[in-house]
């Protein structure tokens, strides 16, 4: 498993916020679609409300 940092932004009630997250996946795929998983979970948001700037292997 490799070390991922993934940074975009979601949209909040008063415009877009921006995030970065950290964590372990076994490709960038994974990665992305974690990072979605997460923030639909935790801030009820839809897939099409966040934005995925960029994914970087550490």
């Amino acid at each position: 498993m490799s070390q991922f940092t993934v940074s975009g932004e979601f949209q909040a009630r008063d415009g877009y916020q921006p995030f970065t997250r950290s964590l372990e996946a076994v490709n960038e795929d994974v990665a992305r679609e974690h990072v979605l998983s997460q923030f639909g979970a935790e801030h009820n948001l839809k897939r099409r409300q966040i934005e995925i700037s960029e994914v970087v292997a550490e």
